[in-house]
């Protein structure tokens, strides 16, 4: 009878090992299928951020408040009228109600070129001090203010250097 206990006892001990090695292929399995799951849907996070900060960074109006939006004229740069070393460079920007400038590209290079060409007829000490970034913001308002019919709000005078 000892012969037959020892062939039972193998059977036993083969089936267990294979219920076993089955379970820790079932454990690996759904281990794997969890951490696949999991990073592609962190991946799939990562590419949303990235594309919206894409998209923000891509588009240049910015929603100042309600429907008014920001938008950049860019740099400016020009000589003085008094003399021929004395160079301005200025940044500035633009506020308008959405949809009330039909193209603003052609606004802003129009604005643009109405900044130059204002800047060359001034000297250097039209420019010194508070009051004279003053009268520069206002008179530069009243011409864009001419220029877009009203639609622009205001200039907004981001930088200026003279030099």
């Amino acid at each position: 009878m000892a012969a037959k206990d020892d062939k039972t006892d193998g059977k036993k001990g083969g089936k267990g090992w294979i219920a076993a090695l089955a379970l820790t292929s079932l454990v690996a399995i759904g281990t794997g299928g969890g951490l696949g799951f999991y990073l592609l849907s962190s991946v799939e996070k990562a590419v949303d951020v990235k594309k919206k900060d894409q998209e923000d960074k891509a588009v240049k109006v910015l929603k100042y408040t309600g429907d008014l939006a920001l938008r950049s004229v860019g740099s400016v740069v020009t000589n003085l009228a008094d003399s021929g070393d004395a160079w301005v460079r200025l940044e500035s920007s633009v506020v308008f109600k959405i949809g009330a400038v039909p193209n603003p590209d052609v606004a802003l290079a129009e604005i643009r070129a109405d900044i130059v060409a204002y800047l060359r007829t001034l000297s250097m000490r039209q420019i010194e001090g508070a009051s004279g970034l003053q009268h520069l913001r206002e008179d530069l308002n009243e011409r864009v203010a001419l220029r877009t019919k009203g639609q622009v709000r205001e200039l907004i005078v981001e930088m200026l250097v003279v030099q």
